[in-house]
């Protein structure tokens, strides 16, 4: 048998960058380069500096992918924004995702959303950018999703770019105020008080975005905070409307809040349907919602997967974990445990 020719390897072919502004290209390395070593873990190519100069080696594509995350990330030191390691891992997501373009044929990524002065936004997904896409275009948007995946923070942050360019003139966020698993019995204090606990990942999403101006404009009523138990009775015009864990609403809720959508509003409802505390697991309203409305014009859903978790690297791997294990079909856990004691 005559031997294999042995295939040749790809081609490597440098192509050399030039920024003009040496502050910025420190930014852009990152300190004691970690961007650049990123860059060179995720997309197998070489980088190297000299002076104002950014040389890439690697195959064409590989470098041209790592060219246009270069530019992209000194787009946006220029702009004013920061380029960490989260950036530089949204960029290359993007590369990844997208097509290959020859460098300097513009670059990947999507554009900012600002929330606040001094504070931007910006998706780090494709399946992120098209959710900002349909709440651009339709005045009722689902995200629906794992946990980790940014439903929640996008809504908010957009919300908040809307009314920083006076497009609304409140901005309220409601959710069910429903334990995740446990009772915790009757809670101290005043009705702030006792609903506070249930609100906080809301809280939480609107200082990230806005930083403390949000604690202002709540003050000033700009901004609202409640539970979804509040929302019955009024019409909310003018308004950009976020419902989050609506996996935790019955159908008369669900139904309740959006039909209070007012005039020049906006709303989102986001939630995973795998995680609802309902009695039985099963996320009753949302899944209804999504049923009878799927069809309906000016209302859209966007679906986000594991690729588009953007919290800590191990929770991609837990949301595929629990995937793999059927969780999202309800007993999962247990019929996995069942399985191996029967193997074992």
């Amino acid at each position: 048998m005559s031997p294999q020719p042995k295939k040749k390897p790809a081609p490597r072919e440098q192509v050399t960058l030039e920024f003009p502004d040496n502050g910025l290209l420190a930014g852009l390395a990152g300190a004691h380069q970690k961007n650049f070593a990123r860059i060179e873990q995720k997309l197998f190519v070489r980088v190297a500096t000299r002076g104002n100069l950014v040389a890439v080696e690697g195959s064409t594509e590989q470098r041209d992918r790592a060219a246009a995350v270069l530019r992209a990330l000194y787009a946006r030191l220029e702009g004013g924004e920061a380029a960490n390691l989260a950036d530089v891992d949204a960029e290359i997501h993007f590369a990844l995702e997208g097509p290959v373009r020859a460098a300097g044929d513009g670059h990947f990524g999507s554009p900012s959303l600002k929330t606040w002065t001094s504070r931007t936004t910006r998706a780090r997904t494709p399946g992120q950018l098209a959710y900002l896409d349909l709440m651009r275009t339709h005045p009722l948007v689902f995200g629906i999703g794992p946990a980790g995946t940014g439903k929640t923070y996008l809504a908010a942050a957009y919300g908040a770019h809307l009314l920083y360019e006076r497009r609304v003139e409140r901005l309220i966020l409601s959710r069910p105020a429903l334990e995740a698993g446990e009772r915790l019995g009757f809670l101290p204090g005043d009705l702030k008080e006792k609903i506070d606990p249930y609100l906080r990942p809301l809280y939480d999403a609107l200082f990230e975005v806005m930083g403390e101006q949000c604690l202002k404009l709540m003050e000033q009523g700009t901004i609202e905070v409640a539970p979804l138990a509040f929302m019955r009775g009024r019409t909310l015009a003018r308004a950009f409307v976020i419902l989050d864990e609506a996996q935790n609403t019955t159908a008369a809720q669900m139904k309740m809040f959006l039909t209070r959508l007012g005039e020049d509003s906006r709303m989102v409802v986001t939630g995973d349907p795998s995680q609802s505390d309902l009695p039985g697991g099963r996320a009753e309203g949302l899944a209804q919602a999504l049923d009878i409305l799927g069809d309906v014009e000016g209302a859209a859903v966007a679906r986000f997967g594991e690729k588009d978790v953007v919290r800590h690297a191990l929770v991609t791997r837990i949301v595929a974990a629990y995937n793999a294990a059927g969780d999202t079909q309800g007993g999962g856990v247990e019929r996995t445990l069942r399985r191996r004691k029967d193997e074992a």
